[in-house]
């Protein structure tokens, strides 16, 4: 993998700070063992660090990535959160531990051969998707845990499944998702992505690998870039927008607030 593609160099997924006004909510993320690190972008952590007065409301904008996540209170039921080209926002309780991993773009697929397309949009239940890890984590996750434990649970969890399965890359599809990465989602699908397949067989792979068009993750692409870089929106160059490929502000907006749940404005604010 090293040596097809660099997504570990080219492409930092963002997700929303915690405000200080949720004082006692804690969000952190970590990272797997450096072998893993082509595939897991970090592991996370969410939690109370007391009991809040009402329900938390937790906003997860579109990355390109797919998650597995569990309460360490209750690993008995874990899930698998699929592709999505909109913000979602989960309701929790006033109490909770969350543990998650987040794999890069595509390598969810790639190290369980899941069709992504089939978890687009939606999350389910892990056991009805990967019964060994959903049972892995049950048999082997407590409150008791600190994240160093954690951590090395999880590491020695992937690094086996590497060891015995290996994974089997199709390197025209990580071939065009590097040169996407590389451009922050700017290119011209037709006459940038020179793969050597048919755009039927593009489209495939993507489904298989992302969960959606190619069209469609250069627009998640861009949209993370923008998090990435965090452009103060109060420029003094009003038509700023145009250099992340947006032809007009009102297409900039409408897309931002689909995939961010509010406006560049808000979200990107000191």
């Amino acid at each position: 993998m090293e040596k097809n593609i660099n997504i570990k160099r080219l492409y930092q997924p963002v997700q929303p700070i915690i405000r200080p006004a949720f004082g006692h909510v804690k969000y952190q993320e970590f990272k797997p063992d450096i072998r893993l690190s082509q595939y897991i972008y970090c592991y996370w952590e969410l939690k109370t660090e007391q009991q809040l007065e009402a329900e938390f409301h937790y906003r997860v904008v579109a990355d390109g990535c797919m998650d597995i996540y569990f309460e360490l209170n209750n690993p008995i039921e874990s899930y698998v959160i699929g592709f999505s080209k909109n913000y979602t926002e989960f309701p929790l309780d006033t109490t909770f531990h969350y543990i998650g991993i987040r794999f890069y773009p595509a390598m969810f697929p790639l190290l369980f051969h899941i069709n992504a397309s089939e978890l687009t949009d939606r999350y389910e239940l892990l056991e009805l998707i990967l019964p060994e890890k959903a049972a892995f984590i049950k048999n082997h996750f407590n409150p008791t845990l600190d994240l160093v434990t954690i951590q090395s649970l999880l590491d020695h969890f992937y690094l086996n499944r590497i060891n015995q399965h290996g994974v089997k890359p199709d390197f025209r599809f990580f071939s065009a998702m590097d040169h996407i990465l590389k451009n922050s989602g700017n290119i011209t699908i037709e006459g940038d992505l020179n793969t050597g397949i048919s755009s039927r067989q593009l489209r495939r792979l993507f489904a298989f690998y992302v969960g959606d068009s190619t069209k469609t993750f250069c627009k998640v692409i861009r949209f993370q870039n923008i998090l990435y870089r965090h452009p103060q929106t109060e420029n003094k160059e009003p038509n700023a927008f145009l250099d992340f490929g947006y032809y007009d502000q009102a297409h900039f907006i409408k897309e931002f607030k689909t995939m961010y749940g509010d406006t560049p404005k808000n979200a990107l604010k000191k």
